[in-house]
């Protein structure tokens, strides 16, 4: 008996649902004449940042002004060499991106004679051919 009163429930519930996707509610959209329109706004901006931490030697910056097509800024980096190098570029719509690099300053390098010696990997019982790698199994079908 129960099971009767439930599949007629059931079936009265699938009668009286509405199946059909009727046409979604205007008024949830935006009208899409607002993105079809001519108008374009002509990109402007600015921005300039820096880094200069002393404790773990970064020093760098960047600096770029838009204003409509044309671009231009320049960036900078302390190497760790001691020079500086700076590139300015410039991005005018057709002719892309142009960088124009210069270095500041004097390069200097350790004293070669200077440097610590090391070692052979080689050298020793702990040599590269003495080890023995792990292998996987090969695969082994039924």
């Amino acid at each position: 008996m129960n099971t009767k009163v439930f599949l007629l429930l059931a079936m009265a519930a699938l009668a009286a649902a509405d199946f059909s996707y009727g046409r979604p509610d205007s008024r949830s959209f935006e009208s899409f004449e607002s993105y079809e329109s001519d108008e374009f706004t002509r990109p402007k901006y600015e921005f300039q940042w820096a880094v200069r931490d002393a404790s773990s030697g970064n020093d760098f910056d960047h600096k770029e002004a838009r204003d409509g097509e044309d671009t231009q800024g320049a960036y900078s980096v302390h190497l760790p060499d001691g020079r500086r190098q700076t590139v300015s570029y410039v991005v005018d719509g057709n002719d892309g991106y142009v960088a124009d690099v210069k270095y500041d300053g004097v390069a200097r390098y350790p004293d070669s004679h200077s440097r610590e010696s090391f070692e052979s990997f080689r050298s020793g019982s702990d040599s590269f051919e003495s080890r023995e790698f792990f292998r996987p199994r090969r695969p082994s079908y039924f």
